[in-house]
């Protein structure tokens, strides 16, 4: 069975959720143009954004195996992220409505 973790992926502090919101459409993109089998490894996106101490932030569940790749073009493209600890990890049955949504690919 494929093993997931948790990607916290955070804004600028102070930068708005809306244009947190377009870097990571920006970023998605580029994922999905420049590295189609990597952008393959992200599972589901939280439903919502959160917010805390100034900071807006996303979930997604992502791959193990992914994280490398993803982490790299996150900090190539200035998107900061929380530490990953890649030993707590899910199955995709855990990244479930009503607050996680699957990604088509």
């Amino acid at each position: 069975m494929t093993e997931y973790v948790c990607v916290t992926l955070q804004s600028k502090p102070r930068e708005s959720e809306a244009a947190f919101k377009a870097r990571l459409a920006s970023f998605w993109t580029h994922m999905l143009r420049a590295h189609p089998d990597d952008y393959e490894k992200v599972y589901a996106e939280a439903t919502a954004f959160e917010t805390a101490g100034g900071v807006v932030s996303r979930q997604y569940m992502v791959e193990v195996d992914g994280t490398a790749a993803l982490t790299r073009e996150l900090g190539g493209q200035g998107v900061d992220f929380l530490p990953i600890d890649e030993d707590d990890t899910y199955s995709k049955y855990e990244a479930t409505s009503p607050d996680w949504f699957q990604i088509e690919h």
